[in-house]
């Protein structure tokens, strides 16, 4: 237990800083396009063009964020295997902790009184899951369950895709929420996985659940890097930490015999629920894009012209 929690603390340390190097990249990627007068950056409803977004992926610091979040990623899937979902998907999504605060210093942004109250709250969760957790699932399911993550992956990442396009600058919190869900068909995918426990690679690439794990990672990421090009860091990481908890944690109790102490089940669903409720504040209490306190930075990374 103890080896898990630490492996997901780590994970969430690297998914928080990833967040915000890549909010960085991104930005800085934006401000070129706009000081350019490019008409080929958005789409015409006002979304990310596949090519803007493309090009906020080669910014060193969008790269480096990437990197840790490889890194994440495979501490947070082994932590999977370790932890009880409702567990390891929560401690992981306190990335919005480590994103808040380091999007003060990278980013200029000031936290409100309420945003520092909502991220107390999650804290407190993560305290009340860690106390509650019991033992987790044996993740065996049926090969149906499989299939279902596969087809649920495809058409959340599809449907993720179309919207990001139709609905532009209005579908941050939508492309947070969806690249969670994302990142939590993983989570999900991970414990299920044939032929990791032993390692037998031609069960492995025979199970559904690898292609899922594939498309809602790329998919996902795709999401999260949108959702920070064109909405509020905090806010996007927020949703992206609702996504990747409440579904993942559901999944894992109903369906792959996760289970809390005995005597304990009413404290983790009280963490469960305070978790959530916090991530949700931080978003709604979350200063908006293009505040006051963010505009230092901005100028000072922003390229001059003359004429």
């Amino acid at each position: 237990m103890i080896i898990g929690l630490l492996t997901a603390v780590a994970a969430s340390a690297c998914y928080g800083t990833g967040s915000v190097l890549q909010a960085v990249g991104s930005r800085k990627s934006a401000r070129r396009e706009a000081a350019a007068a490019s008409t080929t950056g958005t789409t015409q409803h006002g979304g990310p063009s596949l090519s803007s977004t493309a090009k906020a992926a080669v910014t060193w610091e969008f790269m480096v964020g990437t990197v840790l979040d490889f890194i994440g990623f495979a501490l947070g899937a082994l932590a999977a295997r370790m932890l009880p979902l409702f567990l390891s998907q929560t401690v992981i999504s306190a990335n919005l902790i480590v994103t808040a605060l380091l999007s003060i210093k990278l980013l200029g942004i000031r936290l409100t009184r309420k945003e520092w109250m909502s991220i107390g709250v999650v804290c407190s969760a993560l305290v009340l899951l860690a106390t509650a957790a019991g033992h987790e699932g044996s993740g065996e399911a049926a090969r149906s369950t499989h299939w279902w993550l596969l087809i649920i992956s495809v058409v959340l990442m599809g449907g993720g895709w179309v919207a990001v396009h139709f609905l532009g600058s209005r579908a941050a919190i939508l492309a947070g929420l969806l690249s969670g869900l994302g990142f939590g068909a993983i989570g999900v995918g991970v414990r299920i996985l044939d032929g990791i426990d032993p390692f037998d690679l031609p069960t492995m690439l025979a199970d559904p659940a690898l292609y899922a794990i594939l498309i809602a990672g790329s998919v996902g990421m795709y999401l999260h890097t949108v959702a920070l090009q064109i909405g509020s860091v905090n806010g996007a990481t927020a949703a992206l930490v609702v996504g990747e908890t409440v579904l993942p944690g559901i999944i894992g109790v109903v369906w792959l015999g996760d289970t809390s102490r005995s005597g304990f089940a009413w404290m983790a669903i009280l963490g469960f629920l305070l978790a959530v409720a916090g991530a949700v504040a931080v978003a709604w209490f979350g200063e908006p894009e293009g505040a006051p306190a963010a505009e230092p930075e901005a100028k000072k990374l922003e390229p001059t012209t003359t004429g």
